[in-house]
């Protein structure tokens, strides 16, 4: 049996997600997501690559596709929050600060709101009031601001379209319908606009949301299964590559609602 890495509880909302609970070393890796980072006490440490030394972080960020490995001590409790970027405060987050790689943020403006956090993580509050609280922390960061260019609203579009399907096939040529585009056409903008081609973005949400239901009680199979995966095996390679470890190496905590 794969030794758990991590032990968290997961919660999505509607452009985002919010990993809270301990984590050890996670070997480099890359996604989509923008990844925003931190321990309740302490620093956590991040690093470009496995052969780069560790540089501590009081708020790390993480830009989308960026290869990053993680070391958050295993025993100190800390939050991982996703954002996606082509909502309004991924582009306002890649905007303001992630022009130069992994960056470093000042946490003291948002110091009340990390410990009103980790009081909600530690008595197990649920994904109501962790949610809301994970989200003021994004509008403090990126401070209610209007990125400089909007995302595109057929692509929006076709990303809720894929949230929605995620268990069926999902051909390119019926997303572009979706969007009202040419195969082509919808290929090219669609990667304009997320920076990745449509099959990685797929299943990138499709990863995404086996965490979900494994926070409902699914085993990690059936999971995979409805998460639209051809197998346990395509699951785990995909988490290798976007998460560093194997799923079995992160073990979900049911919450209390």
């Amino acid at each position: 049996m794969t030794e758990p890495v991590s032990s968290a509880q997961y919660f999505p909302w509607d452009g985002g997600a919010v990993f809270v609970g301990t984590g050890g070393v996670f070997p480099a890796h890359a996604h989509h997501a923008i990844q925003i980072c931190l321990l309740f006490a302490g620093r956590i440490r991040l690093r470009p690559s496995d052969e780069a030394a560790w540089t501590d972080y009081d708020l790390g960020v993480v830009p989308s596709l960026a290869p990053h490995g993680m070391d958050g001590s295993r025993t100190e409790l800390g939050a991982t929050l996703f954002v996606e970027p082509e909502t309004r405060e991924g582009r306002v987050l890649t905007e303001r600060y992630l022009s130069n790689g992994i960056a470093n943020l000042n946490r003291s403006p948002v110091e009340p709101v990390i410990a009103e956090l980790r009081t909600a993580a530690v008595e197990r509050r649920g994904r109501g009031p962790i949610v809301e609280l994970v989200r003021r922390l994004v509008q403090h960061l990126t401070q209610h601001a209007a990125p400089s260019a909007t995302s595109d609203e057929r692509i929006v579009r076709a990303v809720r379209y894929i949230n929605e399907h995620l268990s069926a096939p999902l051909t390119l040529e019926e997303v572009a319908a979706v969007a009202h585009l040419s195969p082509s056409r919808f290929r090219h903008l669609f990667a304009e606009e997320t920076g990745m081609g449509l099959r990685p973005f797929i299943l990138w949400r499709r990863f995404v949301s086996v965490w979900e239901l494994r926070m409902q009680g699914v085993s990690l199979s059936d999971a995979a299964h409805a998460a639209g995966f051809a197998d346990s095996a395509h699951l785990a390679r995909t988490s290798r590559r976007m998460f560093g470890i194997p799923p079995s190496a992160l073990e979900i905590s049911a919450p209390q609602e």
